[in-house]
């Protein structure tokens, strides 16, 4: 994979923590609503949390960990499928950047 134009390497930078944020806050949601879910038990309720947590760990692990420029259009690309980028934080990377990763996701 090609690395990616310096002012976008800078935007990747910048949304990596927010995504991880945002990523972070949604499976901790879920995990919420499960363990408040008073039609279980306890040892239910925490088996589902288990389950929940262990591919979000994966994804967390294979969009964000070990940023490289050589890896940003696909971190890139992950994080957009994801819905982890907002339309503005997208529409700061360049033309051919959002090109690129738009073809990777198949929306062209």
């Amino acid at each position: 994979m090609r690395e990616i134009k310096e002012t976008d390497w800078k935007v990747l930078r910048r949304v990596h923590p927010l995504a991880i944020e945002r990523f972070c806050e949604r499976v901790l949601a879920e995990v919420n609503a499960v363990s408040h879910d008073g039609t279980q038990s306890y040892h239910e309720r925490y088996r589902q949390i288990f389950k929940m947590i262990q591919e979000p760990d994966r994804d967390i692990a294979h969009i964000f960990d070990n940023p490289r420029r050589s890896q940003a259009l696909t971190m890139l690309a992950q994080m957009r499928r994801e819905g982890l980028l907002t339309e503005e934080e997208f529409s700061t990377l360049t033309a051919q950047t959002r090109g690129a990763i738009e073809m990777m996701l198949g929306i062209r």
